[in-house]
């Protein structure tokens, strides 16, 4: 049993850390190192979430998860000390070129040396996860700052040695138009100097810079943690070199007010009107943009070019992206199959897939999906894929989609039959790649918990031998604010929540807020919830700071989508 008295401080620590980034938001500006960010960086020191690691040991620079934040913010973030929050503002159609960090896809734009905003179109959880990720950082750049200059004030020899490394280094880049890598005696050397500096030993420096060389856009470790030190140094020298976060003016005016979800949906309900579906059994699956479509497609789309056809090895195959010609293949004949992949241009970032299921190649489809000629040939059912949202955003989202669409001649309920949501999760027993079958979701911080009927079970995963748990799954304001104590409270008081995630709560107030109060769907419509582990937060070692997936996913993912496509076709 976890100490609740540790579990009950965490948990006010994530309240207050929420509270002051609405505060400082509505404000409109704050300095992180400043009266007006201490609040923020005393909550986050406090909570010492399991993905920040060793963010509160004042002598060690938390390695892994710095990986984990620089993956999800934009190049060159560490080199800016004034970040602008904005929304939608017209900088797409400018002249600068957009930065997109690879694993958070939003568009950020470098305007000077000193200046980086970045685009929030996705909502308050977007904001939250930025803000929790910029206090990460600032509170490493003061261990850097202070393991770089010693008691006299003087900076260390390995502090200088480090900056005239990345100043050689960005010389040759610039000479070259692209950066070199370092030679090997320069990359023993610098790991060298980088222990001192991160409180850590030579190995862990050099495994981490290696580790970050594999990252598909961000500067070098070396480089990254000298422009971290080089601002603490500088702002603490000299007060007028304060880094800012600020908000834009026409970002505090838009959070909440849907206009970015209600764009989307539109786009989606204009299209099922034009192509005279909107009276179609409608249901919605909330996935990634290939499963649904590799699960209908790939087994008729790859006859005779591979020899496992198979749901699990056609996933497999088309998962580790070596063959782009059989990912064309599949897509191209989902497209001549009634597949309109809608890509979104209203900033939520998420891609819309529609398919018409009366138009599938019926006798082509894999047996593994069993006979769907009866039912489809009866209800045509339209089948809505929407990418995955981002925490708040699933209830905009879901919101907007599920009100009646509004023309100028008439307003058309949309024939909602059915809503699936197929997502990762943390998992609270068990490990990555294992199923979570919730049957209720509970809002962390708040009094708002939603059970329901769920139509998936865990006989349906176990029977295929995959591992599965079932039980209440907590809604939580952020995966990087996850504390141990607030997650083994979970799992073992009278809660026995078996995982957490961050949309739940939001699709299902969205759901039975249209069901039950507006009535804009049918109170009877059905539920189908099923989630992978993406990682443990409560193992050592298996965070989502510990690295992706990978393949592990692989079959969780589509075992979950062919569970939810057998119980609507069949």
């Amino acid at each position: 049993m976890t100490d609740n008295s540790s579990a009950q401080e965490a948990r006010r620590a994530i309240e207050r850390l929420y509270i002051a980034m609405r505060h400082l938001f509505n404000r409109g500006f704050y300095k992180p190192l400043g009266a007006s960010g201490s609040s923020i960086r005393k909550a986050l020191l406090t909570l010492s979430p399991e993905i920040y690691g060793t963010v509160s040991n004042p002598d060690l620079v938390e390695l892994d998860g710095l990986l984990y934040v620089v993956d999800r913010l934009p190049r060159g973030i560490e080199e800016c000390r004034s970040v602008k929050l904005i929304s939608d503002e017209g900088y797409r159609e400018s002249t600068f070129v957009p930065i997109i960090p690879p694993r958070r896809r939003r568009n950020c734009y470098r305007i000077d040396e000193e200046q980086m905003l970045i685009e929030v179109t996705r909502g308050r959880s977007e904001i939250y996860d930025i803000l929790t990720h910029l206090t990460f950082l600032y509170i490493e750049s003061e261990k850097i700052r202070k393991n770089a200059v010693d008691e006299s004030g003087s900076y260390r020899r390995e502090w200088l040695m480090l900056e005239k490394m990345v100043q050689e280094a960005s010389a040759r880049a610039q000479s070259d138009e692209e950066e070199q890598e370092l030679d090997h005696l320069e990359s023993r050397q610098t790991a060298s100097y980088l222990s001192s500096l991160l409180g850590r030993t030579y190995e862990e420096a050099l495994t981490a810079c290696q580790r970050f060389e594999k990252l598909q856009d961000a500067n070098s470790l070396p480089h990254f943690i000298y422009w971290l030190g080089k601002i603490a140094i500088e702002e603490y020298q000299d007060r007028k070199m304060e880094r800012e976060v600020t908000f834009s003016s026409a970002l505090r005016n838009r959070i909440g007010n849907h206009i970015y979800g209600e764009m989307w949906s539109n786009t989606a309900k204009a299209y099922i009107l034009e192509q005279g579906l909107i009276k179609q059994p409608l249901h919605i699956i909330s996935a990634n943009p290939h499963s649904v479509m590799n699960t209908l497609f790939a087994y008729p789309a790859l006859e005779g070019k591979v020899e496992d056809r198979s749901i699990e090895g056609l996933a497999k195959l088309l998962a580790t992206g070596d063959r782009p010609d059989l990912q064309e293949a599949v897509y191209q004949m989902a497209v001549e199959h009634g597949m309109k992949q809608i890509i979104d241009s209203s900033g939520t970032n998420i891609t819309l897939q529609i398919f018409d299921t009366s138009k599938l190649p019926l006798d082509r489809l894999s047996p593994e999906l069993g006979d769907v000629k009866a039912r489809i040939g009866r209800e045509k059912p339209v089948i809505l894929v929407m990418d995955y949202a981002f925490g708040e955003q699933a209830y905009e989202t879901m919101d907007e989609l599920l009100k009646p669409y509004e023309t100028q001649e008439e307003s058309y309920h949309m024939n909602v039959t059915s809503v699936a949501v197929m997502g990762k999760a943390g998992i609270l027993e068990g490990d990555k790649g294992d199923i979570m079958i919730p049957d209720a979701h509970i809002f962390e911080g708040t009094a708002d918990n939603y059970p329901f009927t769920n139509r998936l079970s865990k006989d349906i995963f176990e029977k295929h031998g995959m591992k599965t748990y079932d039980g209440p799954m907590v809604t939580v304001l952020g995966t990087s604010l996850q504390n141990k104590d607030v997650l083994e409270y979970f799992q073992s008081s009278s809660w026995y929540a078996v995982g957490l995630e961050m949309e739940g709560a939001h699709y299902q107030k969205a759901i039975q807020a249209h069901a039950l109060i507006r009535k804009s769907i049918s109170p009877e419509v059905e539920l189908r919830y099923a989630y992978y582990a993406s990682d443990n937060p409560l193992k050592t070692g298996s965070t989502l700071a510990s690295g992706p997936l990978g393949q592990v996913g692989v079959k969780p993912t589509y075992m979950i989508t062919l569970a939810i496509l057998i119980d609507i076709l069949t």
